[in-house]
């Protein structure tokens, strides 16, 4: 099953539901997805990588101290906008500890789905099976994801299986018409090419940009 086939929200009186069984009912007052877009905070792979444009080979990079104290101050950013109703959160590392560092200690609901994960080019970029995921991060699921979810294909002399780029912009065209047909106030946590190839946007770690599926 595809990692977001289960996502179907409804919006019923300004707020969302998840339904993981049957059809969407929408009520009568649906109304299009507020979509705001963040990327997750520095990595220690970008705190590398930047200065040396060398891949340190840190697969599945976590947040670098820089990283966290970027999400700290993105956190009070975001107590002045109204919260969102669902957060979606990509399931590479970085991207999980921004989500928690931002939102996991409200009772907004997160989801995590690998539709939006980051062009698989550099070694930041091989993810982590759902099983091991699920052990370091256990208030969140992860069985609904396949193992693995990151691309495969023909490994480079890195040993990593750098994702063509027709793939991955079908994978964009595919995010976008998904999040066209949801509902209600969404945050996405993600990556900056994806984000980059989705909006023409560039974002710095833990930019944020309100977005409009249909744009």
């Amino acid at each position: 099953m595809g990692d977001l086939v289960r996502l179907c929200l409804v919006h019923i009186s300004a707020k969302v539901r998840m339904v993981t069984k049957g059809t969407c009912r929408p009520s009568s007052t649906v109304m299009s997805a507020q979509i705001l877009l963040i990327r997750h905070g520095q990595s220690t792979f970008n705190a590398i990588f930047d200065r040396t444009n060398v891949d340190p080979m840190h697969f599945d990079a976590p947040l670098s101290p820089h990283g966290r104290q970027q999400v700290d101050l993105a956190r009070q950013k975001l107590a002045m906008l109204p919260p969102p109703d669902l957060v979606i959160c990509s399931p590479l590392t970085r991207a999980i500890e921004t989500t928690l560092g931002l939102f996991g200690s409200s009772e907004i609901p997160i989801t995590v789905t690998c539709r939006h994960r980051e062009r698989l080019g550099n070694s930041c970029d091989i993810g982590r099976s759902p099983r091991v995921l699920a052990a370091a991060f256990p208030m969140l699921s992860f069985e609904h994801l396949r193992d693995p979810w990151w691309h495969q294909g023909e490994p480079d002399k890195r040993g990593v299986p750098v994702e063509p780029e027709e793939i991955f912009l079908r994978r964009v065209e595919e995010f976008r018409t998904l999040m066209g047909a949801q509902h209600g106030r969404l945050a996405v946590v993600g990556h900056g090419t994806f984000f980059h190839r989705l909006t023409g946007v560039h974002f710095e770690n833990c930019g944020m940009v309100d977005w409009n599926p249909s744009s």
